[in-house]
């Protein structure tokens, strides 16, 4: 199942995916929630699992997932070459992440590995995260909880606090306590300087907000 909330990605990855004979495409979905709403009817072997969409986002829907059926292979895919990211995708539960620059046999040979129930990282991404562990180089993005992290690049996209509610199942006040929480750990006064923090360590792109 390709899980992109841009069609011509998706159609991008169906037409590639296609030419493989061990692979078949059985569902698309558009968000992080048509994705959990079609999981169980489709039942598919492998998600791939867009991590920057609008709405709960793709970290959520693979938590989301992963509650659903604790066997579900999911591969993390995103733009964003953070590790952040990568990190706290893995920790949600997918077996891989991989960068959209990748080469398209990259992705398809992460795909045959994680419906082989094997971990499959982007090698550049693998490396430096594992420099981040030897040097203890800890972006500040690490100094916030899961949940946080989530909240947090919500609002660094533009989101307010009734939309992240909405999209993350969560009452205003207890994002409200996340803000004010990510504001005290990062140092931050407002939704601008959280946009460019973001932007700064390559969570978001500019363009897509």
């Amino acid at each position: 199942m390709l899980v992109d909330d841009h069609a011509v990605v998706r159609t991008g990855f169906r037409m590639l995916l296609q030419a493989c004979d061990d692979i078949e495409v059985t569902a698309e979905a558009d968000s992080g929630e048509a994705a959990c709403q079609m999981y169980e009817s489709v039942a598919p072997d492998v998600v791939v699992m867009d991590i920057a969409m609008a709405g709960m986002g793709g970290i959520e829907a693979i938590k989301r997932l992963m509650a659903k059926d604790a066997r579900a292979r999911i591969l993390a895919l995103s733009a964003h070459e953070d590790t952040s990211h990568p990190r706290r995708a893995l920790q949600a539960g997918a077996l891989g992440y991989l960068s959209k620059r990748s080469a398209p046999e990259v992705l398809i040979d992460a795909i045959r590995a994680i419906a082989r129930g094997q971990r499959y990282l982007d090698a550049q991404i693998a490396q430096r995260m594992a420099v981040q562990a030897i040097h203890g180089d800890d972006g500040p993005m690490e100094k916030l909880s899961p949940r946080e992290f989530e909240v947090f690049v919500q609002l660094a996209r533009g989101q307010s606090v009734a939309q992240i509610s909405e999209a993350l199942t969560l009452s205003s006040s207890t994002v409200g306590t996340h803000l004010y929480n990510i504001k005290q750990k990062l140092g931050l006064v407002n939704q601008a300087e959280m946009t460019l923090l973001a932007v700064r360590h390559g969570l978001i792109d500019v363009a897509a907000r």
